[in-house]
C-alpha cells in the first residue's frame, strides 16, 4: 500500500491531467477510476488518524496511545 503521501501526490497529477481535457475518453476514465481508488485510500488513512487522534485526547490530557479498531463503515 502507498503512503498517504505519494497517494495524495498522485491523486494531484490525476487531477491536473483530467482538467487539461485534453486526453481520449478511454484513458480519462482510467485515470479517473485510479483517482476514485486513491481518493478512498486517502480518506480511509486520514479517518484512521483522526480516530487515533481522538483516543489520545480521550486520555484526560496524557498522550496514551491505544489500539484504534476501525469500525467498519456501512456503504
Amino acid at each position: 500500500m502507498p503512503k498517504f503521501e505519494d497517494s495524495l501526490q498522485r491523486l494531484e497529477e490525476i487531477v491536473n491531467q483530467l482538467e487539461k481535457g485534453d486526453l481520449p475518453l478511454e484513458q480519462a476514465l482510467k485515470l479517473f477510476e485510479e483517482g476514485v481508488k486513491l481518493s478512498n485510500s486517502c480518506r480511509t488513512e486520514l479517518e484512521d488518524a483522526e480516530g487515533k487522534v481522538e483516543l489520545l485526547l480521550k486520555q484526560n490530557g496524557k498522550l496514551q496511545p491505544e489500539p484504534f479498531d476501525r469500525p467498519e463503515a456501512k456503504r
